[in-house]
């Protein structure tokens, strides 16, 4: 897939390749065109070869998505050297722990990213980005233009290119979970990252010429390798949905808070739109295709395997069962649940092992779920149950159930009661507008309908999200319940 991509873009370097929109219309202008692409690469591979980069070095990687950073994963898999993507939401101890496991050769850092290392830290930790002092992991240089206070700029290359790494072996290394004393990295192999963008050119068969709205590595390659523009998102909702009525992409990526955030702008959505890395509700589905998407899919991956499998909206809309219906699993892509109801994936787009660990014959997913026939339905997190009167509930069993019109997102969570035990408590964030009496009375019956999982409490706030996919913080979810509760019990002891 890399391959074919350099191929594409040396053949026409006058098409469009990266776009960006306009700050007011949301108009779109092409940031790259292919041949910029292509001279990028080409300046960073010979940059990274002069700096003393060989096949099984690894590349810390802080730049902005964009055709600067997909040039540099370019020019690393051109040499064989791995990347080792920073996440500035992830705090500055936690990545210097990370970055000391994964030994980087080289920091490869644009000025934002060492601003929010240094002197705009203050501002950037407002907005909950933190990066450590990067020059103390490893030699730092700058990407793109260099701002004062910044490590040198990367030196350009002289000479011909380097003869490509022919073979296979490491291609990247993605921090998922752990503590500081021990960080947990998935690898992916070269082999594993080609085939799972393989996957995904299956799933959204992108054509040639037509825009691709999407921001990151797994979208953008499988697009521009077909000869298809890609639109990166604007940040601001409402610029988004402007983007996305003037652009008319044939196909979009965005996750479901990007989703909820511009839906609530009116946009005038077209082709395909995807949605994952959160769960996805048949509700947010439905207002997809509202908005005029020809079809709304939800995408059910991991960080140790991207796409697993994939449902689309009308599926996920008659589902009537229990559980969050994640579809059938994609071509090449095998399920088991085991004894404890754990589900396990394997298939070739599989990550080869987490960082200092043996190989992976399959991957535990840490979710609870059933095979439906050869679908795939989930129950929820292992580490989410709650244990109220001695009985085991799986939260994602019953949250789809409580995305009836006016929720933008619901999560179960438990918060401890004064016995021991704990308490149910449904968080639900309606969306802008709705009236809550008229919510209340429609979750009404879907509460009547969850039996022995019935919440005990139903609170209406906003779902706190937290990190890279802005997933439901559960804790924090417990938090803000823990304290509506508390301030409802206050008032009916002042009222009493």
């Amino acid at each position: 897939m890399l391959d074919r991509l350099a191929t594409v873009l040396r053949a026409d370097p006058h098409r469009p390749a990266v776009l960006t929109a306009t700050a007011l219309t949301g108009r779109s202008r092409v940031r790259a065109t292919a041949g910029d692409l292509t001279n990028l690469t080409d300046r960073y591979t010979a940059a990274l070869a002069r700096h003393g980069l060989a096949a099984g070095d690894t590349l810390a990687l802080a730049v902005r998505p964009g055709p600067r950073s997909l040039a540099v994963l370019l020019a690393a898999y051109h040499l064989g050297v791995r990347v080792a993507v920073l996440d500035p939401t992830a705090g500055p101890d936690v990545l210097t722990a990370r970055l000391a496991v994964a030994e980087p050769a080289l920091v490869l850092a644009d000025s934002a990213a060492q601003a929010v290392a240094g002197w705009a830290g203050p501002l950037a930790r407002r907005a909950h980005l933190a990066l450590p002092d990067l020059t103390r992991i490893a030699p730092v240089r700058t990407v793109g233009r260099r701002l004062p206070g910044c490590a040198p700029t990367l030196p350009a290359g002289v000479g011909p290119l380097p003869t490509p790494f022919d073979g296979d072996g490491d291609a990247v290394i993605v921090f998922t979970s752990g503590t500081t004393s021990r960080p947990r990295a998935v690898v992916h192999t070269r082999a594993g990252l080609a085939a799972g963008m393989r996957a995904v050119t299956g799933l959204v068969g992108p054509q040639p010429d037509v825009p691709v709205l999407g921001g990151t590595f797994f979208v953008l390659v499988p697009a521009l390798a077909a000869g298809a523009p890609v639109a990166l998102p604007a940040r601001s909702p409402a610029l988004l949905a402007r983007q996305l009525t003037r652009l008319r992409p044939q196909a979009t990526y965005l996750t479901p808070p990007q989703l909820r955030a511009v839906l609530d702008h009116s946009p005038r959505l077209t082709g395909q739109v995807f949605s994952g890395s959160a769960p996805v509700s048949a509700a947010l589905l439905g207002r997809v295709r509202r908005a005029g998407a020809d079809r709304a899919y939800g995408v059910y991956a991991l960080t140790e395997l991207f796409p697993a499998a994939a449902v689309e909206e009308a599926d996920k809309r008659g589902y009537a069962a229990d559980g969050d219906l994640v579809g059938r699993p994609l071509p090449g892509v095998a399920a088991r649940v085991d004894d404890t109801g754990q589900v396990w994936l394997s298939g070739p787009g599989q990550a080869d092992r987490y960082l200092g660990e043996p190989p992976m014959a399959e991957v535990a997913t840490g979710d609870v779920g059933r095979l439906d026939g050869d679908r795939l339905v989930l129950a929820g997190r292992c580490k989410d149950m709650v244990l109220r009167a001695a009985e085991n509930i799986y939260p994602g069993l019953y949250e789809p159930a409580l995305h009836v019109p006016g929720v933008a997102l619901a999560v179960l969570i438990g918060v401890p009661a004064d016995d021991g035990d704990e308490q149910l408590v449904a968080v639900v964030q309606p969306e802008p507008g709705t009236d809550r009496a008229r919510l209340r009375a429609a979750l009404r019956p879907v509460l009547d309908r969850m039996g022995s999982a019935r919440p005990d409490r139903v609170v209406f706030a906003r779902v706190p999200l937290a990190g890279r996919s802005r997933k439901p913080d559960r804790q924090a979810a417990a938090q803000v319940a823990a304290q509506v509760t508390a301030r409802a019990a206050a008032q009916v002891a002042g009222d009493g």
